[in-house]
């Protein structure tokens, strides 16, 4: 009973945490982290699960425009990627998840002096294995793909978006496949990867899909999360 309560509050935590990027991501102001420094022990460990859930999608909205982040958001992302390192055992996605957030928080913790847009000299930044993708079917790879979303960032080069861009057909198919079974995460995060590949479908109608898909996820934040990003890249291609 205390496990499932536990999971509730998390689930809560997470959805406002979405809510605040999604609303940052439509109006391009600050993801908002306030109070994070008079939280007791719980409600700072339940803020961080939070935080690890969403993943590097948190400081996305300051990614895409950019924006600086404000400073507590900058520190809570830190202080989840220093307190969730993964296992020697992690699953990829896991890694991957990872690597993204350790990447994102070198983008913009680093000193005055060192421009953004990459990780400074000097740092490790090597990346996890990817080549599971390459062989995966259709199926798991468009789900493991909608897992690492927060890696779909134009722009952004990684061994998931190589992976991604050699098979766009299969993603798209794995995109209408999640729409069939209402899997709206799945089909929003899918739907995000497709607005960054080249080769897709016009017969796909993409945009259409995804103004589908957040009408059918209502009122779930990590879905309209996908969606706007999707959006927000897709209008920023148009321009390039």
């Amino acid at each position: 009973m205390e496990q499932s309560g536990t999971s509730a509050l998390l689930q809560g935590a997470v959805r406002d945490l979405a809510s605040d990027v999604v609303s940052a991501l439509r109006g391009g102001d600050h993801v908002r982290m306030s109070g994070t420094e008079t939280m007791n022990d719980v409600e700072a460990g339940l803020a961080l699960a939070a935080v690890r859930v969403l993943g590097a999608d948190l400081l996305l909205p300051h990614v895409l425009f950019p924006t600086p982040p404000a400073p507590e958001a900058v520190a809570v992302f830190r202080r989840t990627v220093e307190a969730f390192p993964p296992r020697p055992d992690a699953a990829p996605t896991v890694r991957w998840s990872h690597w993204a957030m350790r990447r994102t928080l070198l983008r913009f913790d680093t000193p005055h002096d060192t421009p953004l847009g990459g990780p400074p000299a000097g740092t490790d930044d090597t990346e996890p294995d990817a080549g599971w993708l390459a062989e995966a079917p259709w199926q798991m790879l468009t789900h493991q793909l909608a897992v690492l979303a927060p890696l779909a960032v134009r722009g952004e080069d990684s061994g998931v978006v190589r992976a991604a861009r050699q098979r766009p057909v299969d993603v798209a198919r794995g995109f209408v496949r999640a729409v069939r079974r209402r899997d709206w995460q799945q089909a929003a995060g899918a739907g995000r990867w497709l607005t960054l590949l080249d080769g897709v479908p016009d017969t796909l109608g993409l945009e259409t899909g995804l103004d589908f898909v957040e009408l059918m996820g209502g009122t779930d934040p990590r879905v309209a999360l996908q969606v706007q990003a999707a959006r927000v890249m897709r209008a920023a291609g148009a321009l390039v």
